[in-house]
């Protein structure tokens, strides 16, 4: 793979690219919500595909010459039916979160009441927060954990559906580390009489494969990116009951979004042709296990772990008992080559930009190769970087011994020559 008409047309994106490269390659990727996608998925995605505009779907499309793009998207939805489960399928959206409006606007009307998940206790910024368009069009009320468990009190949750009566109980994350008891939620809904709705986009991957709780069969609506723990290309699917379909469907196209990304879809179908392969859960099962590693290092070292403890791929720390912010803590762990995010903690007395606490996750590196003891050695890595942060010299040490990590997993190394 060569960047040959790249180097002659734009010789600076080119160099950027090969930079990036060598950036994904010489580092300790830590951030939940990246993977590294195949060389397959890649060819999908620089594919002629792009070429081509298909509104509509499947069969039923408003430009001719679709007969191939409409083998691609039929495969990817075919292909995500068996890994989920799922009744009906669209794999048009964007990303996430178009995904999540396309629903809201599919199934609610402006001023109807949604309990979400407030984002500083884990869940996501589209599922209301107040700096969100959809929190000025629809009635956002959130729920929190239990600080003393890290669980969802969904006893609370249940009296708040009473008092408030949602028209969608929305259940979903970014930064929580636990899993979530569905078949509760279902039940309160039920007894309200609303809708259910899961955004898995963080934990895609892991349901797939069957190492977590499956809300697809019971829930009308999940929804998900490819991305993440689904290893596909940044992108966006909505999964439903049949009852559902019209609606959902509208919805996205021609209610939300235009002409569909094709070279995109495929790049969906390659990946769930991945998943969908007896790889797939090993590479899920050892997730699991890296992350309980890295948990339990950090825990030996006196970090504080939000929610008790972590049931899936991430890990919410609480940095401000080491004397250090959220923000302080990236930075600094940027200048040794190990890649998380700053990350607000639950009730964070701090600002966004700025938190209490940092995010952290296994994915990216379970995909380079490593295992338990790989991300022990991260752990060590992490409390040696904070515990040195005056110190240049112990910073340089941590460097080496991150290189020296990633150097044993190479990432694309027929990219080599790029």
């Amino acid at each position: 793979m060569q960047l040959q008409y790249l180097d002659k047309q734009d010789p600076q994106i080119a160099e950027a690219i090969r930079h990036e490269l060598k950036r994904q390659q010489n580092v300790i990727e830590l951030i939940p919500s990246e993977n590294f996608v195949s060389l397959a998925v890649l060819e999908a995605l620089g594919s002629v595909l792009t070429n081509k505009y298909s509104e509509g779907y499947p069969g039923n499309r408003y430009y001719g010459g679709t007969e191939n793009v409409d083998v691609v998207e039929n495969l990817a939805i075919e292909r995500a039916k068996q890994l989920f489960g799922s009744e009906h399928v669209n794999v048009q959206p964007l990303s996430g979160a178009p995904a999540n409006i396309a629903v809201y606007l599919a199934l609610l009307n402006p001023g109807d009441t949604i309990l979400g998940m407030d984002l500083s206790h884990g869940g996501h910024l589209t599922h209301g927060h107040p700096v969100t368009h959809m929190a000025k069009i629809f009635n956002f009320i959130r729920y929190k954990t239990e600080l003393d468990t890290g669980l969802i009190d969904y006893e609370n949750l249940r009296q708040m559906a009473l008092e408030h009566k949602p028209k969608l109980i929305l259940v979903g994350y970014s930064a929580y580390s636990r899993e979530i008891d569905y078949e509760k939620i279902k039940n309160i809904a039920d007894e309200v009489g609303a809708l259910t709705m899961a955004d898995i986009a963080h934990i895609a991957g892991l349901i797939a494969a069957g190492v977590m709780k499956n809300p697809v069969r019971l829930f009308d609506v999940v929804t998900t990116t490819t991305h993440k723990t689904l290893r596909g290309p940044r992108g966006g699917m909505i999964m439903c009951k049949a009852k559902h379909a019209t609606l959902i469907d509208k919805s996205v196209f021609p209610g939300f979004q235009g002409g569909p990304h094709e070279h995109n879809i495929a790049a969906k179908a390659v990946a769930f042709g991945e998943a969908l392969k007896p790889e797939f859960k090993e590479y899920t099962a050892q997730i699991l296990k890296n992350t309980k590693a890295l948990e339990a290092t950090l825990k030996n070292h006196g970090f504080k772990i939000c929610f008790g403890q972590s049931d899936n791929h991430l890990l919410l720390i609480d940095v401000t008992p080491k004397n250090i912010t959220g923000k302080e803590a990236q930075n600094l762990l940027d200048t040794v080559n190990i890649t998380c995010n700053k990350n607000m903690i639950p009730n964070d007395p701090r600002k966004p930009m700025d938190p209490s606490g940092i995010r952290v996750g296994t994915p990216a590196m379970t995909t380079r190769g490593f295992k338990e003891a790989d991300f022990a050695e991260v752990g060590e890595l992490i409390a040696a970087a904070i515990d040195n942060k005056d110190n240049p010299a112990g910073l340089e040490e941590v460097k080496k011994r991150a290189l020296t990590l990633t150097a044993k997993y190479p990432l694309y190394p027929e990219l080599n020559n790029l």
